[in-house]
Order: structure tokens, then sequence, then C-alpha cells
């Protein structure tokens, strides 16, 4: 849901040409459903206009992920369907598909066939256990695979059960390793003339976010427990409440030299020469009453107050930003991280922009997410040079549409969603 359509973001920005395509019936976009409420987190639309018939279009999350691409609409299950994708794959770099394994094979579109197609081509699949091994059929997200690693586990906190990150985690890595692969494909394509099929399991590009704790217990039979904000040798580090409401600093110390810049920051109070912290093992070891401690002084102050004061003593620390303060954060601002984008029927935005800053080709938000099959006549007829009858008649036969065909029921029961991008 989340994994390939990030990875062909990153590409995009960079200034790739990618073409998503959407089955012509249903579509994957969550918040398309005119049921679904505005406001949850994978129902939320932006807040402008209704929110009725046509609200697919303005699903939040999947106009920040599919900025920059285009559009169309194919069914998959018709042999039509299936002739046109491979017409597109012919005059393609690249294919992403984010299905489990045995989708493209039933849609008669595995890497074998799309190589006889076009031998160049490069082929990324990204499952969630690998296109072998008995996990293969398992259908999974970022948070199923985000457990069966461990990391769900030790993101919780001590002495509670498992928590999952904030965000798909899983996906982004997975997206991010996608990315880079797609790039290393790239240029081995430009050194040997051969094309490549890329197998990423999300599970294995996940895991060794955790190799520390894999190793520990292979080498010493160590079971790592949940640890919530603390270090295996840090004390203190943590997240600890500021002034206001629900409002918070974190702060790292890492040696004994910037324990001391903390305590002069906080005044140097009496209870920073007891025994249980004059050392980095002895405050590990009481992080507790640490803690505490510490949490009584922070909770006085504005957290951007205490950062800036922190930083400017060699300690490092950071205030944890809500999206309004994300927003006008001085940093992000200065460096013009979001960029304003215009969407025919989401609106106007400020959309997060890239995280890296590239001198010959700086990479930017060219164009807003695509409507559903906006791209269709640009794609069908100008890239593939097809005919008004041919278009007219993937129309009449539900081949392709401008709309989803099928969206006002509910797609649960369903399974999967055609989607990839090439």
């Amino acid at each position: 849901m989340f994994a390939g359509p990030y990875a062909t973001k990153l590409l995009a920005d960079m200034g790739a040409e990618i073409i998503r395509v959407e089955c012509a019936a249903r579509s994957g976009r969550g918040g398309m459903l005119p049921r679904m409420k505005p406001g949850g987190i994978f129902g939320s639309s932006f807040p402008d206009g209704d929110t009725g018939e046509r609200s697919y279009n303005r699903f939040a999350y999947y106009n920040e992920v599919n900025r920059n691409k285009y559009a169309i609409t194919l069914d998959l299950t018709k042999p039509l369907g299936v002739a046109v994708l491979k017409r597109l794959v012919k005059i393609s770099d690249v294919v992403v598909e984010n299905f489990t394994p045995r989708v493209m094979g039933n849609f008669g579109l595995d890497y074998p066939i799309l190589k006889g197609v076009n031998p160049q081509i490069i082929m990324i699949s990204m499952s969630g256990y690998g296109q072998d091994g008995p996990y293969r059929d398992y259908v999974t997200y970022g948070e199923g695979i985000e457990a069966m690693v461990g990391l769900s586990k030790l993101t919780g906190y001590p002495h509670r059960g498992p928590l999952k990150p904030g965000v798909a985690y899983a996906d982004a890595t997975s997206g991010l390793h996608a990315a880079f692969a797609i790039l290393a494909a790239l240029r081995y394509r430009r050194l040997t003339g051969k094309g490549n099929y890329i197998d990423l399991s999300m599970r294995e590009a996940v895991t060794p976010l955790v190799g520390e704790f894999i190793m520990d217990y292979v080498t010493n039979g160590r079971v790592a427990m949940p640890m919530g904000n603390r270090h295996p040798s840090m004390a203190p580090h943590g997240c600890y409440r500021s002034r206001g409401e629900d409002s918070w600093l974190v702060i790292a110390i890492s040696s004994d030299e910037e324990w001391r810049s903390f305590c002069h920051v906080m005044g140097d109070p009496p209870w920073t020469e007891d025994e249980r912290f004059a050392d980095t093992l002895s405050r590990w070891q009481n992080q507790e009453e640490l803690d505490q401690l510490i949490e009584d002084w922070t909770s006085q102050y504005d957290h951007y107050e205490l950062m800036n004061r922190l930083q400017q003593a060699g300690v490092k620390a950071g205030a944890v930003l809500d999206v309004a303060e994300l927003m006008e954060d001085p940093h992000l601002r200065e460096r013009g991280f979001f960029e304003r984008l215009s969407h025919p029927e989401a609106g106007t935005h400020l959309y997060p922009g890239l995280s890296w800053r590239m001198a010959v080709t700086p990479g930017r938000l060219r164009l807003p997410a695509p409507c559903f099959g906006e791209h269709n006549q640009y794609v069908f007829g100008e890239l593939l040079g097809m005919s008004e009858e041919e278009l007219l008649r993937m129309a009449e036969e539900g081949v392709t549409a401008s709309e989803p065909l099928l969206w006002e029921e509910d797609f649960s029961s369903l399974g999967e969603v055609p989607e990839m991008e090439a």
C-alpha cells in the first residue's frame, strides 16, 4: 500500500517519469469510499471542498506519496488490459510491483514474460516475505513486518506489551531500499546493457535495523527486551515533558563532559552531585530516579527554548514537534523543505519536499498527485500511439475508466487491488 508508491515517489522527485497503473474497476486509494468518515488516519481527506463522491482524489496520503506522477487505469484481469500494459512495458525502463508473489503470475505479467517483451526491462517485486520460502504467499502490511522482525517489541516500554512505531516504518524503509536497488540496476544496465530482476523482501529490508539485537541473541543467548526511549549505554536518554499540553523534549547524553554541560544548563542543582549519578554507569543504573528529576526541571520550560539552550551547550536535544510546529519550524522553512502544490480537487497545500540537496539535479515537486485515470489520453494516445477507436473500445469494455467503476461498494472482501508503476 505504501512501500511501492514511496519508492517511486523518491524516483519521481529526482525526475523520473512514473506512470501509476490502477485497476479501472476499483481503486486501492484509502479514503475513496463515501461511507468512510474524513479525519481518520487512513480515511482522511483534505479539508476543502465537500467529502462526497470524488473523495478518492483527495485522500491525503495518496496525494503526498504520488506527487510528480502520472496515472492510468487498466483492468489487468482482462486480456486487452494485459496486452496494453505489455505495450507500455516495451517502452519503459522499470516495473515496480508491490503484491504478494502470486499476483503478477496470475495476470500473466511475471518477469520472464515481461523480459520477453522488453529484454532490458528492470523489474522489482516488493512483497512482504520475498518470492520464495514458506511465508511467500502471506499478505502483510508494515505493522505485520515490524512485529515479525521484532521491532515492535523493542519499541515498546519496559513491563508492557509490544508497541508499533508511529508510522509505517517497514514500508518507508523498504521503499528506500527499493529506490536504491533500482538506481543500482539502472547503472548496471548502463554498463552492461542488461536488465535485471530484483526480489525485495520487506522483512529482509527491515531486519538489519535490529541487527545488533539479533547478534546478541546468536552470540550471547540474550533476548532483547523493550526499552521505550532508553538506550543500551547512554543515560540520560529519553523523552521528557516540557511546559504545555502534550509537549515534549528528547535528550541524549553520551559522555561525562556532556553530563557536566547539562548540569550547568540546569543551574547545577544539588542532586546532580549525588553518587548515583556520578558517572555514566551509575546514571544508567539509576535511570528511574534520574528521569523523574530531569522531568521535574524540563516541565517548567518551553521545549523549543530548552532545545536551543541545550544545543548551544553541546548537549544533544530536540523539541518533539507536532504537525503545526513542523510547518513553522525555522530550520525547515529556511531550507525550503515544504513546497506548495495546487491540486484540482484537493486544493492548494504545502507538501514535504526532498530530504536531500543535490547540486546538479536538485529535484523538486513538479506535479500534484494525479486524479484517477487522469493521464489515460496522454499515455495511451501520445506515448503508445493508440487510435481513438482503440481508446473507445477499451472504455466500452471496462478495460479503462476515468473514475472507479465500482467505487460505491465495500471492497474489504475482494482481496488485493491491482496497482503498479512503470
